[in-house]
C-alpha cells in the first residue's frame, strides 16, 4: 500500500500565507502553531504522513523533532538549512511504497527535491488545497445536521419533546 508523505518547508509557508505573515509579524510561535494546527487537519482530512521543518539554521544547539496532534515537526541542526533538511528527508523517504510532495515556494528547492523524485506543491497550492478541505469539512457538518433523525410517525415539536424527556428520565 502506497503512503503519501508531505514534507513542509514551515517559514515558507508562514512567509507566503496572508494569515501567518501577520500572526509572525506579532508572534512567530502563534504563526508556527496556526500552521501546525492546519497541517493537522491536513492530515486527519487526507491522510497523509505530514512533516513540518521549521529552519533553526542561526539558533545554536536547537535541532530536536516534536510530534504534535501527530504531526511531525523538525526544527534542524545548527548551521543546517531547512532545504538540507528537506532534502534529506526526501532521500530517505523516497521510495516504491511512499509518494513523497514537498510544499515549498522555493524555485531552486522545488527543482533539487524534484530531481530526487519527490512532487512538489507551492505554497499557494497547498493554501488553495487547505481552503477546499475547511470548505469540504463545513458541507459535511451542513449535511449531517439536516440528516438528523427524522421519526416514522410524525409528531408535533411539543409531543416529540415530552417523549424525549421522558426517555431521559426528566419528567
Amino acid at each position: 500500500m502506497t503512503m503519501n508523505v508531505l514534507v513542509v518547508d514551515g517559514y515558507n509557508m508562514i512567509g507566503d500565507w496572508d494569515e501567518l505573515k501577520r500572526l509572525k509579524d506579532k508572534d512567530l510561535a502563534q504563526a508556527r502553531d496556526r500552521l501546525i494546527e492546519w497541517m493537522a487537519d491536513y492530515q486527519a482530512y487526507t491522510g497523509y504522513r505530514v512533516l513540518i521543518v521549521f529552519d533553526a539554521y542561526e539558533v545554536r544547539g536547537l535541532q530536536h523533532n516534536l510530534k504534535t496532534y501527530e504531526v511531525e515537526i523538525i526544527f534542524t541542526k545548527e548551521k543546517e538549512t531547512a532545504d538540507e533538511c528537506i532534502e534529506k528527508l526526501v532521500k530517505s523517504l523516497k521510495n516504491v511504497k511512499n509518494q513523497v510532495y514537498v510544499a515549498t515556494s522555493d524555485y531552486a528547492e522545488q527543482r533539487t527535491v524534484f530531481g530526487r523524485g519527490a512532487l512538489r506543491k507551492s505554497a499557494r497550492e497547498l493554501y488553495i488545497e487547505l481552503k477546499n478541505i475547511e470548505r469540504e469539512i463545513g458541507l459535511e457538518i451542513e449535511e449531517h445536521a439536516k440528516s438528523q433523525f427524522q421519526p416514522k410517525i410524525p409528531l408535533p415539536p411539543h409531543v416529540r419533546l415530552a417523549f424525549e424527556k421522558m426517555r431521559r428520565g426528566l419528567e
